[in-house]
């Protein structure tokens, strides 16, 4: 079975996710890049991808903030490089007969040289329906366990315990007929 990578052009995602664009409309960028790390740290838990987020270091020359905690590999451009260029390089090194890389953009120039190495692209919007669509399948999980832990916890009702002592007297028999 192939390795799943899935490199996403940051900015591209920021710019195209309406709460995340909201932020960064707001001049609230490193919120902006900080909610994206979050639900992509969240994506990778639930589905199985190595994520490869790209940010343009042309935007903020010298950044040097960590972000070790999202459990994602981060890479900022040099300042003379795009996300584009690097994303591209990036694709063509790590696709292979062992590794499906996926690239999330919106750049449509970008997806021929994507396509020409055999990589995939999701645009930004299917993989934000994808994210929501991992989210709700997990909260139905969750929702699941819990009801069936709740039902589990209930009290025995009249009938049960009956039944349960029906059983521990069959048991009991079973035992004593042994000897």
């Amino acid at each position: 079975m192939k390795k799943n990578i899935l490199i996403v052009d940051a900015y591209n995602m920021i710019g195209n996710w309406p709460k995340l664009n909201k932020l960064k409309l707001s001049g609230r960028l490193e919120e902006a890049r900080d909610q994206l790390l979050r639900i992509l740290s969240n994506y990778h838990k639930q589905r199985d991808y190595q994520i490869i987020v790209v940010f343009d270091a042309m935007y903020v020359p010298g950044l040097s903030k960590s972000y070790r905690q999202y459990g994602l590999k981060i890479i900022w451009t040099a300042e003379d490089e795009t996300a584009d260029t690097h994303i591209e390089s990036l694709a063509k090194e790590l696709q292979n007969r062992l590794t499906q890389v996926t690239v999330a953009t919106i750049d449509q120039a970008e997806q021929w040289t994507i396509f020409s190495q055999r990589a995939k692209r999701i645009p930004a919007w299917e993989l934000y329906q994808d994210i929501k669509s991992a989210n709700k399948e997990v909260q139905r999980q969750a929702q699941k366990y819990q009801d069936e832990a709740a039902v589990r916890r209930l009290p025995w009702d009249e009938q049960q315990l009956q039944k349960l002592a029906q059983l521990r007297e069959q048991l009991s028999h079973e035992d004593h007929s042994d000897d």
